[in-house]
C-alpha cells in the first residue's frame, strides 16, 4: 500500500459527517483517538482536576503555532527508570537507538528488549515513520530489525499533553501488551483477540476509505489498563485525557491520534513482538524525540 506524502500543512480538518481514523465508527467503542495512560516514565501523574477541559480550543501545548507544553505534561514528566548499564565487551561500545536524545533513552524501561521507534517529520506534521528496534545481546545493545517503514500519525501532528478531540498523537514511551483485529492472528506469539468488532466504515480526513483499518491493531498504554483487550474502554485519567490510541492498517490518510503502517508492515510487526521482551514504543516528532 503506498502512503501519500502530501504535506499536513495544507490539510483542512473534515466536515462532522467525515470519519477520522481511528473513528467512532466501531459504534459503541471509542478507538483510536478518544482515550489516554500516561507514557511509562509518567505512571504516577496523577488523573486531571475536574477543571480540565477536553474541547479542542483548550488544549495546552497543542497549538498550532508551536511547541507550548504545559506544566506537567509528559514532556517535562520524571525521567523513567534508567536501564542498568549494559555489560562492557572490550573494544565495542553498545549501540544507542538514533535519533534519541538522553532523555527520551532514559524512559525506556531496563528491561525492555524491543521499541518501536516512530519518528514524525515535524510538530505539526501527520507524516512519521517507524523502525523495529531490538537488544537481544545488551553488551552490543540496539540494532534495527526492520527498516523504515512510512507511517501516519494524528492530523494535527503530536501532542506532549494530549486531549481527547485534538486530533494529535501524544508523545512518550509506551507499553505494548495487547493486540486484535478482525483478521486472525499472522502467526504472533503477541496476546491477540480476533472479534468482528474491529470492523469500520467511513471515510478518512483525505476522503480515503477507512475500511479495512482495524484489521490488525496494537493498543498503545496510553489512558488504558495494560494487558487487557484493546475494545476496553476504562480510561484511568478520564476521558479528557483522550486515548484510544492503537497502531493500525494505514488508509493512506492521517488519523485521529493513531499511529498507521501499511498492512504488511502491520502483519510483520505483529510477527516480531514478542511480549517476553517488554515491548514499548517511543514516539514523537524528531524533535521531541531528541530530548
Amino acid at each position: 500500500m503506498s502512503v501519500s506524502r502530501t504535506s499536513a500543512a495544507r490539510r483542512r480538518p473534515p466536515s462532522a459527517v467525515r470519519a477520522g481514523a481511528c473513528v467512532v465508527a466501531i459504534l459503541a467503542l471509542a478507538a483510536c483517538g478518544d482515550t489516554a495512560v500516561t507514557d511509562i516514565a509518567s505512571r504516577a501523574t496523577p488523573a486531571p482536576s475536574a477543571s480540565s477541559t477536553g474541547t479542542a480550543g483548550a488544549q495546552a501545548g497543542d497549538g498550532r503555532g508551536g511547541r507550548k507544553p504545559s506544566a506537567g505534561s509528559q514532556a517535562d514528566g520524571p525521567p523513567g527508570r534508567a536501564a542498568a548499564p549494559a555489560p562492557q565487551v572490550p573494544g565495542v561500545q553498545p549501540a544507542l537507538i538514533p535519533g534519541l536524545g538522553l532523555r527520551t533513552r532514559g524512559r525506556i524501561p531496563a528491561e525492555t528488549r524491543q521499541a518501536l521507534v516512530v519518528t514524525g517529520d515535524a510538530y505539526d506534521s501527520s507524516l512519521s515513520t517507524a523502525t523495529l528496534y531490538t537488544r537481544d545481546d545488551p553488551a552490543r545493545g540496539w540494532r534495527a530489525v526492520t527498516p523504515r517503514w512510512a507511517a501516519h500519525n494524528g492530523l494535527n501532528g503530536w501532542a506532549d499533553n494530549h486531549r481527547e478531540g485534538d486530533l494529535r498523537t501524544p508523545t512518550g514511551v509506551y507499553g505494548l501488551t495487547a493486540a486484535g483485529g478482525r483478521f486472525a492472528a499472522p502467526n504472533t506469539v503477541f496476546p491477540y483477540e480476533q472479534d468482528p468488532a474491529y470492523t469500520v466504515s467511513g471515510e478518512g480526513f483525505d476522503g480515503e476509505p477507512l475500511e479495512g483499518s482495524f484489521d490488525y491493531v496494537v493498543a498503545i498504554d496510553y489512558n488504558r489498563t495494560p494487558g487487557v483487550s484493546p475494545l476496553d474502554r476504562e480510561r484511568p485519567l478520564g476521558q479528557e485525557r483522550g486515548g484510544g490510541i492503537w497502531l493500525h492498517v494505514d488508509h493512506e490518510g492521517p488519523t485521529q491520534g493513531c499511529v498507521s503502517l501499511p498492512v504488511e508492515h502491520m502483519k510483520e510487526l505483529l510477527r516480531l513482538l514478542d511480549p517476553r521482551k517488554n515491548p514499548v514504543v517511543v514516539m514523537g516528532d524528531a524533535e521531541w524525540l531528541e530530548r
